[in-house]
């Protein structure tokens, strides 16, 4: 896993910090807006740090969080730890 730095977080502002955990051995699907039926623009390995912005929406019987590092999207919030 890539360590981060301040020249890679220089342009991340707000949030939380949040380790991908899927629970198995697959990628955590990153999607351009809430939903299953939303395009994966990205994935990313367990075990990846992902800054959450602290925004939030539920569709498709799933909470996700939108995240802004090391990509913007949206993931399940389970997957970065979150239980609402």
């Amino acid at each position: 896993m890539k360590e981060l730095n301040e020249k890679m977080l220089e342009n991340v502002s707000g949030g939380e910090y949040r380790t991908v955990n899927t629970g198995d051995s697959r990628d955590a699907a990153i999607r351009s807006y809430p939903g299953l039926n939303a395009p994966v623009i990205a994935t990313l390995s367990n075990g990846t740090t992902a800054n959450s912005t602290g925004r939030s929406a539920y569709a498709d019987g799933r909470n996700w969080v939108e995240i802004n590092y090391p990509v913007q999207g949206w993931i399940k919030g389970a997957i970065l730890g979150y239980a609402y």
